[in-house]
């Protein structure tokens, strides 16, 4: 699936502040980079440094005024769907290294407070069955809506409400993954068919020695998805992080099939 990217961000800056901008689609075996540029207004040079687990990267920008970032690529998913209830469980305790951070509760994923209801409400599931009956969950509990959540919303506010955005459906369905002991992390993506078109948060669950990705919102299949960066919830994933004061003048993001 071939897949034509354009972003741009378009912000103020009322002081001069550090940006870390990250909106590059990610290098990776599953997702061929054909074309790509990215362009912003900035005093200092761009400077990259790698992202969470070493996918993608992230870049520091200096902002002064206004700052605008124009983002195009051409990128290429070459990636198989998978039934997840296929999967089978791996035992915690044979869990590789780098997969037990996402085990674990986060700001905005608190996994703990989750093990009573996944062990009750999905009894006798475990491994794949459990990852697919999560995700079908999560799916069917929550209403998509724009105006349910803010950047504090937690999955626990988000289980409360039963409503909220691609963010609130990714931190519930890796919260509760977790506490099925899945290791979950939360992923920064681009996919056609988001609506209204934004940068999207899908979830990835390791389940038979790999990485699974899934929209718990339905939007966009595994196969047409392009990863921008992975962490333990949006703290680590965020298109854009400033460090002072920013007002934003306009932002737009398309992604279509090529």
């Amino acid at each position: 699936m071939r897949l034509i990217i354009e972003a741009d961000l378009d912000y103020h800056l009322p002081e001069p502040a550090d940006v870390l901008l990250q909106v590059e689609v990610a290098a990776m075996a599953d997702q061929r980079i054909e074309a790509e540029c990215l362009q912003v207004t900035s005093p200092l040079p761009l400077a990259a440094v790698a992202a969470e687990d070493g996918i993608g990267q992230r870049c520091w920008v200096r902002g002064d005024g206004r700052m605008v970032a124009t983002y195009r690529a051409t990128v290429v998913v070459e990636r198989l769907p998978i039934d997840l209830a296929t999967l089978p469980a791996t035992p915690v305790r044979g869990l590789p290294a780098e997969t037990i951070p996402y085990l674990l509760p986060s700001r905005y994923c608190q996994s703990d407070r989750f093990e009573g209801f996944v062990r009750r409400e999905f009894a006798g599931l475990e491994g794949g069955a459990l990852a697919a009956a999560l995700v079908a969950w999560v799916g069917g509990a929550l209403d998509y809506r724009g105006n349910a959540s803010t950047g504090e919303t937690t999955a626990l506010d988000t289980f409360a409400s039963r409503s909220g955005v691609c963010r609130d459906y990714a931190h519930l369905l890796v919260a509760m993954a977790r506490a099925g002991e899945i290791p979950a992390r939360c992923v920064a993506a681009y996919a056609p068919g988001v609506d209204p078109p934004d940068f999207h948060a899908v979830a990835e669950l390791w389940l038979d020695g790999r990485w699974h990705l899934v929209d718990a919102t339905g939007m966009a299949r595994a196969d047409e998805i392009a990863r921008v960066c992975v962490g333990r919830d949006a703290t680590d994933i965020a298109f854009m992080t400033v460090f002072g004061a920013a007002t934003l003048n306009a932002q737009r993001v398309s992604v279509r099939r090529g």
